[in-house]
């Protein structure tokens, strides 16, 4: 597909909605759910959006097409679209055609026809899209209303296609629909400031892109994000990718195709331990979010990606952590999600490989994470982010060194239980560490900051038992004297806590009072 250039977006929150027509555009769409489970009304919903983007694509050229009939043009010719790497959507599956018959009791099947029909025609969406919208199970009537929804989504004209705004609203469902499903949707979708968080430390201009976990493609959309962002060429980034559930994989294609992004995922799905699908690939990044502590993992202890010791068969993280390794090239650098445990773990030769990690100059940086970041979990997590070679002439020689941050205190609490990454947080972060590994474009010096971030040598590291725990190594933050003398401070600290008292013993009394009026228990002086 041909890529898209995306202007200024609107000012977004962490997990990448403005909060305007995406949110009121999901209360819509949520209402007419009725009693389907999250998890299958995900494919409804993300696959008449698919559609939408596809036909309105079309809509574009086959307008331009019509205007251009004198000079030859035909605005029925499929290979006229493919020239221009537009998807081509035969008149069945266009979506003014089902719209238009959005209210009749057939329309599930005419969905299903048009799918079929897209795929045919598109051999690149081959098994890609939902095709089960006649089932019983799903109530005509709602399913009519959703297409008449969907059709309010505006890409007819240029400024809503520059905008991105269905690919805004394809990822603001994702990350709606992760809420929805709790702890079964986090094995899909990785909140957007956290991958903001990997990309904007990561900073991938050029090269191999790889995610072998890539669930519903976040890394790869912001990846090319950053890229447009900071005004490089789309195309210098090649897209690789790898992901074990099928439903999930179907998620990422089409999210990369609503974008223009080219992706090779690899011919289909596949278990990375099982199955390389990329096996001599050699990635310059590397970034991920596998499945947290999986014990359900088939290991091979003869493995050649178990360079550094072989992990354990309870737990595949520090098997991950090796196929990233593996997968790098002489200069890449890999960044990803990990348990708080894989920092500190010393079960099962756990810490054994971590010690020939850091031993082997592997480890550049390591940041802890506030918890509440995750749908799938309200454990706190870290990141760790591993450089091949850290004289590799591209930054400052760091041979020895390893960054730990302690990112606990950030964030915002978005609701009761979930909190996200601000801008300004991400902002932080990266430049941190762009500071501190010396990127010739940082105006900034690095410097440690007690109770947030420290440069450590290799010794330091030892002396701890090569635990990577950040709060190890930052101490405590420092507290500005206010000036008030010590003296001064305990008696009015004193005083205060005096007048606590006295308040405490007032609401006893009047609660023992109360209870003694009810009947229950004796009033005391």
């Amino acid at each position: 597909m041909g890529k898209k250039k995306v202007a200024a977006k609107n000012k977004t929150n962490g997990n990448g909605a403005n909060l305007g027509f995406e949110a009121k555009l999901w209360l819509a769409a949520d209402k007419l759910r009725n009693n389907m489970d999250a998890a299958e009304y995900k494919h409804v919903v993300l696959g008449l959006i698919f559609l939408k983007y596809i036909s309105d694509s079309f809509e574009e050229m086959h307008e331009r097409l019509l205007a251009t009939q004198d000079e030859g043009a035909d605005p029925e010719d499929a290979d006229e679209y493919r020239a221009e790497n537009v998807f081509w959507v035969p008149k069945e599956a266009r979506w003014a055609h089902l719209q238009g018959k959005a209210k009749q009791p057939t329309i599930g099947k005419l969905v299903d026809e048009a799918m079929v029909a897209i795929e045919r025609d598109n051999p690149r969406l081959k098994g890609i899209l939902p095709k089960d919208f006649a089932r019983p199970s799903l109530d005509k009537h709602r399913l009519g209303e959703l297409i008449d929804l969907i059709g309010t989504i505006g890409l007819g004209d240029a400024e809503n296609r520059s905008k991105d705004i269905l690919g805004r609203v394809y990822e603001y469902f994702l990350s709606q629909f992760a809420s929805a499903e709790g702890k079964k949707g986090g094995q899909f979708y990785t909140p957007r400031c956290i991958v903001g968080v990997l990309v904007e430390m990561l900073a991938p201009y050029k090269g191999r892109v790889f995610d072998p976990c890539c669930g519903s493609g976040g890394m790869f959309v912001q990846s090319e994000k950053f890229v447009e962002v900071h005004g490089g060429r789309i195309g210098d980034i090649a897209i690789y990718g790898q992901e074990s559930n099928p439903t999930t994989r179907r998620l990422a294609m089409m999210n990369l195709a609503i974008r223009g992004i080219e992706g090779d995922l690899g011919p289909g799905h596949a278990d990375s331990f099982r199955r390389d699908l990329h096996k001599d690939l050699k990635a310059d990044y590397i970034l991920a979010n596998p499945p947290f502590n999986d014990s359900d993992w088939i290991r091979n202890e003869e493995d050649v990606r178990w360079k550094y010791g072989t992990p354990p068969k309870g737990n595949a993280n520090y098997a991950w952590v090796q196929h990233f390794i593996h997968h790098l090239a002489p200069t890449g650098f890999a960044g990803f999600v990990l348990a708080n445990g894989s920092m500190s773990s010393n079960q099962s030769g756990e810490g054994d490989i971590r010690r020939a990690l850091v031993e082997a100059d592997l480890v550049d940086c390591m940041v802890a994470l506030p918890g509440q970041l995750f749908y799938s979990t309200q454990i706190p997590v870290c990141l760790w982010f591993i450089a091949r070679n850290k004289k590799n002439g591209r930054f400052r020689k760091r041979h020895g060194e390893t960054l730990f941050i302690d990112a606990r205190k950030l964030g915002t609490m978005i609701d009761r239980v979930h909190r996200e990454l601000t801008d300004d947080d991400i902002r932080r972060l990266a430049d941190t560490y762009h500071a501190w590994r010396g990127d010739k474009d940082c105006k900034k010096k690095y410097k440690d900051v007690a109770g947030f971030c420290k440069s450590a040598k290799l010794e330091e590291i030892e002396t701890h038992g090569f635990v990577l725990t950040p709060g190890r190594y930052v101490g405590a933050e420092e507290v500005e004297d206010d000036g008030e003398p010590f003296d001064q401070k305990m008696q009015r600290l004193v005083a205060e806590l005096n007048g606590q008292f006295a308040e405490s013993r007032k609401l006893e009394k009047a609660i023992r009072k109360n209870l003694t009026g009810l009947g229950f228990g004796e009033e005391k002086p």
